[in-house]
């Protein structure tokens, strides 16, 4: 199983990116998916999931900025994010769960620049 993570890349203060992930492989049934990210020097911190059910929670610091949405048939996690700023800057992980482990992607990065 692996899990592909792309759409980082350079952008500007108060820009938007689109971030997906898709899932290859047999991963089997996943209960949720979501985004980690981790900034230069700083813990990898979560930054939003979605349930098999459609729930979703976000980290305050991207609520009403960012948006978690997902394509259960591709097994792929997107992640929407607007009005970027600078401390957005990071290598953002994309993880899916199954009932009997966890998988990760190799991280994309996001710059945005001030």
């Amino acid at each position: 199983v692996q899990l592909q993570a792309s759409g980082g890349g350079l952008v500007q203060a108060g820009g938007s990116l689109r971030l997906s992930c898709a899932a290859s492989g047999s991963i089997g049934s996943i209960t949720s998916m979501a985004w980690y990210r981790q900034a230069p020097g700083k813990e990898r911190e979560w930054v939003a999931r979605i349930y098999t059910g459609g729930s979703t929670n976000h980290a305050a610091s991207v609520k009403d900025r960012f948006t978690i949405s997902n394509d259960s048939a591709k097994k792929t996690v997107y992640l929407q994010m607007n009005s970027l700023k600078s401390e957005d800057t990071a290598v953002y992980y994309c993880t899916m769960a199954t009932i009997a482990r966890d998988y990760w992607g190799q991280g994309t990065q996001v710059t945005v620049s001030s």
